[in-house]
């Protein structure tokens, strides 16, 4: 008797192997023939939930990854926790446009008023707003426009431009002598030139007005830091209505065209 029923267990355990096996060989025939099944929604959470009450469940899937089954479980818990908490945008709310206007109103029509006399008046007009929310709007709003580059600038102002530069130039007596250059930008001319062996403020402001008689005076003057040019070369280029245009320390390439006439000159 009890060999009869531990033989029709192992009956059933071996039927229940078989049909097991048969199964298992019947997807991944399926796996081969289809790479991606389209699995439902009812699918997924099937699989989430038995992932959490069965502790084996990696070792029977065949159809996904199981990475596939974490991710769908973090999406869930994802998806849970963003409509419990009410999907709220995360940070300050916005301000009206009535506010911001009248913030920008108030700041153009006293423009000696901060942004902490500004908060204050609107705290008496009922208006709760902070003072760093005030001072936000006011300086988004007041920012001025990015100022061109040098080679923009450059190429707008060709035509009214002229640059200035001293060349140093030994002598067969091994004395140095100081050429001074101006070149007009519009066809890279140059229009004046001068050496002197001691080049003084007053020499070189009287060689601007040799090189621009009358109404030639362009409209800006481009050169370096140079000592030579003093204040009295400074108020002689002012008073010829020239704006001086100055380029940086140690930045020759901001004076290109007459810099490279310098190169020419020692080639």
């Amino acid at each position: 008797m009890v060999l009869s029923q531990f033989a029709r267990k192992l009956n059933v355990i071996a039927y229940l192997t078989a049909e097991n096996l048969a199964l298992r060989h019947q997807l991944i025939v399926l796996k081969r023939s289809h790479n991606r099944p389209q699995l439902k929604e009812r699918d997924r959470v099937f699989w989430k939930v038995l992932s959490n009450v069965w502790p084996s469940w990696r070792d029977s899937l065949v159809i996904v990854q199981p990475a596939t089954v974490i991710r769908w479980h973090r999406r869930a818990f994802k998806l849970y926790w963003r409509q419990k908490s009410g999907g709220a945008k995360p940070g300050r709310p916005r301000l009206d446009a009535e506010v911001k206007s009248l913030v920008l109103k108030l700041s153009s029509s006293n423009p000696m008023w901060g942004a902490p006399r500004i908060h204050g008046e609107l705290l008496k007009l009922g208006i709760e707003i902070s003072e760093r929310s005030v001072s936000g709007i006011i300086k988004r709003n007041n920012r001025k426009p990015p100022s061109q580059s040098w080679k923009t600038f450059m190429s707008n102002h060709m035509t009214d431009m002229a640059a200035i530069d001293f060349l140093v130039v030994p002598s067969i007596r091994f004395k140095m002598l100081f050429v001074f250059v101006v070149l007009s930008h519009d066809r890279r001319k140059v229009i004046h030139f001068n050496v002197t062996a001691n080049p003084t403020a007053q020499w070189t402001a009287q060689q601007i007005v040799e090189a621009f008689p009358w109404d030639t005076a362009p409209k800006y003057l481009l050169r370096d830091r140079d000592k030579f040019f003093g204040k009295l070369f400074q108020s002689r280029v002012n008073s010829m209505g020239i704006e001086e245009v100055l380029t940086a320390y140690r930045s020759p390439w901001q004076n290109a065209y007459v810099e490279r006439v310098g190169l020419t000159g020692k080639e």
